[in-house]
């Protein structure tokens, strides 16, 4: 039964990659949060022990993090809206990954932020600001 579940995701995460690329992020003119915010809102979202990294991630790049956060953020908030947040932000902290939208310099508004366990793709949190 394990090894069907893992097949699953397996597959799951190839499909995903194969509808999902990333293409390559310019940050300029975009208001960036930064690794020390993200790292903030990792440790208070998670409060336990930090997940032990594994030799193979099912997560292991920032390409394939944002390849599985898409679908997701797609679904619950509109391609439109969450296109318009490119590029993104992506850290690995702590075996999870942090992701979040940016917003044009000096522009009002809320982006998308979503914390993803890199071993197994569990979304474990996911809000977006107005």
């Amino acid at each position: 039964m394990k090894a069907k579940c893992v097949k699953t995701n397996y597959l799951l995460l190839l499909w995903l990659l194969g509808i999902s690329p990333v293409a390559a992020q310019s940050f300029t003119g975009r208001t960036v949060l930064g690794e020390q915010h993200a790292r903030q809102q990792v440790l208070s979202i998670v409060r336990k022990a930090p997940v032990k990294a594994f030799a193979k991630l099912l997560l292991p790049t920032k390409a394939v993090a944002i390849a599985v956060a898409e679908p997701v953020l797609f679904n619950i908030y509109g391609k439109q809206q969450i296109v318009q947040e490119r590029p993104y932000e992506a850290y690995l902290i702590n075996g999870y990954w942090y992701i979040s939208g940016t917003l044009p310099e000096e522009y009002e508004g809320g982006t998308f932020e979503i914390i993803i366990e890199a071993n197994n793709g569990r979304v474990v949190h996911l809000i977006h600001d107005k």
